[in-house]
């Protein structure tokens, strides 16, 4: 029997990229998939099915809590209770110095990669509670470690996102439901160059880690799926730095 048979997992942001990948690594464990994305997600819910699983596509706004209500319901109603959601979906967008970085811009970061986990998890907090075997994972970024100039609206979400992590997990754990956060170096994917990530970025990262390696979907996916499983049951309000060494942590 596999690891995840008989669970249900929501990836956001799962149309293609990061979560594309994180939702076939779960469909390989034996989980069902539901992806909410604004995009249509055709692709990653046949490679779901392609892999024996059950996979729906919903496209809606993270950020609207309302769309988020109606996808918890139809997800629970065709393939039953939640009880992963990996909260991918995010918005990286390009650097911008503190003189130049408008509000509106700083709204629509933290509206997209905090604010969107946060209604996520109200969402279908119902459905992970019935399970008793509820997980969570945030992604985050190592920027918040290494903090790049001209990204200060970024750093402050991806930290945010760490806060929102251990919040959740001190008043969910009596509900048996784990909330981690995972905070990766630059992925190595055939997007990263349209993700706004600049080549100066990329070097001052790399120059930080002590193993240079690029972290790879392969990398994240592994970590992911794992803090999906039972054996995982202990872990929680973590920040993982899959990072090759930047931050060195007890």
């Amino acid at each position: 029997m596999k690891k995840l048979e008989g669970r249900v997992a929501v990836v956001t942001g799962a149309a293609r990229g990061i979560g594309r990948e994180i939702a076939k690594h779960l469909a390989d464990d034996g989980a069902d998939i539901a992806v909410i994305d604004v995009a249509v997600a055709d692709e990653t819910v046949a490679a779901v099915t392609s892999a024996g699983r059950r996979g729906i596509g919903v496209v809606a706004d993270v950020t609207d809590p309302d769309a988020l209500a109606a996808a918890a319901e139809r997800i629970g109603r065709e393939l039953g209770d939640v009880s992963i959601i990996v909260n991918n979906a995010g918005l990286h967008p390009h650097q911008t110095s503190i003189d130049e970085l408008d509000y509106e811009l700083w709204q629509r970061t933290m509206r997209v990669n905090v604010d969107s986990m946060l209604l996520t998890v109200k969402a279908f907090l119902p459905q992970l509670r019935r399970t008793g075997t509820g997980r969570i994972i945030n992604m985050s970024s190592s920027v918040v470690n290494v903090a790049p100039v001209g990204g200060v609206h970024y750093i402050a979400s991806k930290a945010a996102v760490v806060g929102l992590t251990r919040g959740l997990a001190r008043e969910l754990g009596p509900d048996s439901i784990t909330v981690n956060a995972i905070a990766p170096s630059i992925v190595q994917t055939p997007g990263l160059a349209g993700t706004g990530i600049s080549d100066e970025i990329i070097d001052a990262v790399l120059s930080q880690q002590i193993v240079k390696d690029f972290t790879t979907p392969a990398d994240l996916v592994g970590l992911v799926g794992y803090l999906c499983t039972h054996e995982a049951r202990l872990f929680t309000g973590q920040h993982f730095h899959l990072d090759g060494g930047i931050v060195l942590s007890d």
